[in-house]
């Protein structure tokens, strides 16, 4: 009597992480520009953003200097658009949609490929969020700082008054500078810079090294905005420690009028 043989898995796979490519058939260009974005000019602007931001740790006036200086680059508005906001756009855009497509499967195969996987997607999200709050605070309300430089750290200040708003940067910084550590290293191991799993181990140190170096720059940026006295944030305005001290030097008006008689 015949007999149907079962069909046997295929061997030499990995079941649950698959080999690291770019990309196959139509999606390869897309695969390739969503990894050479997050790097290039992504990545760029992250560091250059870190560095500006740090000169807040040498005073409100050093900081006003740099915002002016980055302020003073003629078409300015055409290299954010093209430079940084279109280029996020799409990094995130396709990212959620290679995200939808993926098989996030961390609990059948729990290994550490597929949590890196998942945290680089969920703080992939996190970060485009806070970016998105991030600029809109900072950029399109309130003072214009490209007009206005002087505000810049008075307005910064006015974001860590609130605990949510301290919150949402420590989150922010935290989620950016793991996202782009993996991502470099994503971006090493699929563009052929580093093969073998020996130099991608070696290079995982470099990586997590760089990812630690922007969450301590972050942090050392926030608390010079924290421990420095409260700044303006408008034109014209006086230091909020002046107003502070104004009210504390003038005297209380009388409970009673002063010309009152006794009988």
């Amino acid at each position: 009597m015949a007999t149907t043989a079962r069909p046997t898995a295929p061997t030499g796979q990995r079941p649950g992480v698959a080999p690291l490519r770019a990309g196959q058939g139509h999606s390869f260009l897309l695969r390739r520009l969503h990894s050479l974005t997050g790097i290039v000019p992504i990545g760029a602007f992250l560091v250059e953003h870190f560095i500006s931001n740090a000169f807040a740790t040498r005073g409100p006036e050093a900081y006003a200097k740099q915002v002016a200086f980055l302020s003073s680059f003629p078409f300015v508005v055409g290299l954010e658009l093209f430079g940084i906001w279109l280029p996020i756009l799409y990094h995130a855009l396709y990212g959620f949609y290679l995200w939808y497509r993926g098989d996030n499967n961390v609990l059948e195969y729990p290994w550490t490929g597929n949590w890196m996987y998942t945290a680089q997607r969920y703080t992939g999200g996190i970060a485009f969020a806070y970016i998105i709050w991030h600029t809109w605070h900072l950029r399109f309300s309130g003072v214009h700082l490209l007009s206005n430089p002087a505000a810049a750290f008075g307005k910064v200040q006015a974001e860590f008054q609130s605990p949510w708003g301290l919150a949402a940067y420590s989150i922010g910084i935290i989620c950016a500078s793991w996202h782009f550590a993996y991502g470099l290293w994503l971006f090493a191991a699929k563009w052929g810079i580093t093969p073998g799993e020996r130099a991608r181990r070696k290079f995982g140190y470099v990586c997590m090294v760089i990812g630690l170096g922007f969450v301590l720059t972050g942090a050392a940026t926030m608390r010079a905005f924290l421990i420095t006295p409260l700044q303006r944030s408008l034109p014209g305005e006086p230091p909020p420690e002046d107003i502070k001290m104004q009210s504390l030097h003038t005297p209380p008006a009388p409970a009673f009028p002063t010309d009152w008689k006794q009988s």
